[in-house]
């Protein structure tokens, strides 16, 4: 067995935890777990451990694990992506794809033409939702580390409140003059922006200049927000990341 299970909480060596609700479930009835079966799991703050299966009871599963182990499965170049919040799936499968590809931060904005609105509660419950998004990609793609995921936030507020030690702050705009790939060699950190369905209104984009962001293009064609983001960042991995 292969598995990779994300596991809140403190992960000591030799220790049993136990399992259950969702995760007893899957490995007991999908994958069909056995005592003794081998897997690994890990919480989030960099090692994985390997892992037995001690006992499977009717709602339980109960494992013991074994020393901790350093993936090294994190890109040195540190992106921090901001992305407009798109309808559904479509933002689901963006925040997938960018843990794949070793994203450090994501903070979701609401902007002017995006179609979603979120505050409050319903605001809360769709972090949570992107965080069980973002373990599982860990758990598919070997990373130990999860992103740091935003609440939802006007994209007005984050320009206000933006952090202050990056390398390169840029904003994809179609048809801008510079090429993602031409602009200067950052150290290790990058602030990536990308629009919603709609795009940026231009206000939002003179806002983004005003906050010291560089417009930059992907190419002649122009990308749904689900594919800018992938693009975007293997494209910054491929560069100065772990993708070289």
């Amino acid at each position: 067995m292969s598995t990779r299970l994300f596991v809140s909480g403190a992960l000591i060596n030799g220790a049993e935890i136990e399992l259950s609700g969702d995760q007893s479930r899957y490995l007991a009835k999908v994958l069909r777990a056995r005592a003794g079966d081998a897997l690994r799991v890990f919480n989030g703050d960099g090692p994985e451990w390997p892992a037995r299966v001690h006992s499977i009871g009717k709602n339980r599963v109960i494992l013991k694990l074994g020393d901790s182990v350093d993936a090294n499965t994190e890109s040195p170049l540190k992106i921090h992506l901001v992305q407009g919040v798109s309808r559904g799936e479509r933002m689901d499968f963006v925040v997938q794809k960018a843990t794949e590809l070793g994203v450090k931060r994501i903070t979701p904005v609401l902007t002017e033409y995006g179609v979603v609105k979120l505050a409050g509660d319903r605001a809360e419950k769709r972090r949570e939702h992107w965080q069980k998004v973002a373990a599982s990609a860990c758990e598919q793609s070997g990373r130990t580390r999860l992103p740091l995921i935003d609440a939802p936030m006007p994209l007005k507020n984050f320009f206000g409140d933006k952090p202050a030690s990056v390398d390169a702050e840029l904003i994809l705009a179609p048809g801008a003059a510079k090429p993602l790939a031409g602009i200067p060699v950052p150290q290790t950190k990058v602030c990536i922006l990308i629009g919603p369905e709609g795009g940026f209104s231009d206000i939002e984009y003179d806002d983004a200049g005003a906050a010291g962001f560089t417009a930059v293009s992907l190419g002649p064609r122009i990308l749904r927000t689900e594919s800018a983001a992938p693009a975007a960042l293997a494209v910054l991995q491929s560069l100065w990341g772990d993708l070289r």
